[in-house]
């Protein structure tokens, strides 16, 4: 006779965490957390959410451990409710996709959930006016995954059609001169003039953002690392003043085209 581990029927949610704070979560990633059996995730992840962990089974794991991340917590779902935590949102730059692949892999049939996050570009854009308000791109600088030539590829291929471009994982220890080969890129089509907007930490209570101009950026090169996001503004983002106070940047969706404000 089967018992009733054996005999349950498992799921498996991949829970955006946002930046970090609970208030920034979703009511549905809170309630999978909740509901969870078991969380996976990176400590760093799992630090905010410990009043949800109690009688929980909490698996924690560094960097570089995705995929047996990913590994582990599919064999737990066969049987068990999982929670997989990532920050931001799990479909970029998140776990979404390595988790999916491992599970297309193994032929394995769990029942698995997506649930999206505030992401990284909409958590520093709120800090820095309304700086992607129409098109914009994103792009991961890290050259862990994606070889550095691809990523110049993309990076002149945005550019030079204007948009906003976010910039993920733009300087660590590891990789400290591929943020200034970005920066590089951008001055080949854009002004000197366009706004770029530093955001550290954004949403959390050590927030810092700086609005500069990509002339200028270099002053503030030094307040770059993993925990940053970089947005470089288009083609007609400039930089919102209230009275003498620098407050942002706007990039127009294009309003003033059609109506008189």
């Amino acid at each position: 006779m089967l018992s009733h581990a054996e005999t349950k029927k498992g799921s498996l949610a991949i829970v955006g965490l946002g930046p970090g704070k609970r208030e920034h979560m979703t009511a549905r990633a809170l309630k999978a957390v909740a509901g969870a059996d078991y969380v996976l995730g990176h400590s760093s992840y799992l630090e905010p959410l410990e009043p949800l962990l109690t009688g929980k089974t909490v698996i924690a794991s560094s960097m570089g451990k995705e995929v047996d991340r990913a590994r582990q917590a599919i064999e737990l779902a066969r049987s068990h409710a999982v929670a997989i935590v990532s920050g931001g949102d799990p479909g970029v730059y998140g776990m979404a996709g390595i988790v999916i692949e491992v599970l297309e892999h193994s032929g394995e049939l769990v029942d698995v959930e997506v649930i999206p996050g505030i992401t990284a570009a909409n958590a520093a854009a709120s800090r820095a006016g309304s700086p992607l308000s129409g098109d914009f791109a994103t792009i991961s600088l890290s050259d862990l995954l994606t070889p550095l030539d691809v990523i110049e590829k993309r990076l002149d291929a945005f550019f030079s059609v204007g948009v906003p471009v976010v910039l993920y994982n733009p300087k660590s220890r590891g990789r400290p001169h591929n943020f200034a080969l970005a920066i590089e890129h951008a001055r080949k089509y854009l002004a000197g003039t366009t706004p770029v907007a530093i955001v550290k930490n954004a949403l959390r209570d050590d927030e810092e953002t700086i609005i500069t101009t990509l002339m200028d950026i270099e002053a503030s090169e030094e307040k770059v690392d993993m925990h940053t996001t970089v947005i470089i503004g288009g083609s007609e983002s400039r930089i919102w003043r209230m009275g003498n106070n620098v407050k942002g940047i706007i990039t127009p969706r294009g309003y003033h085209h059609k109506y008189v404000y």
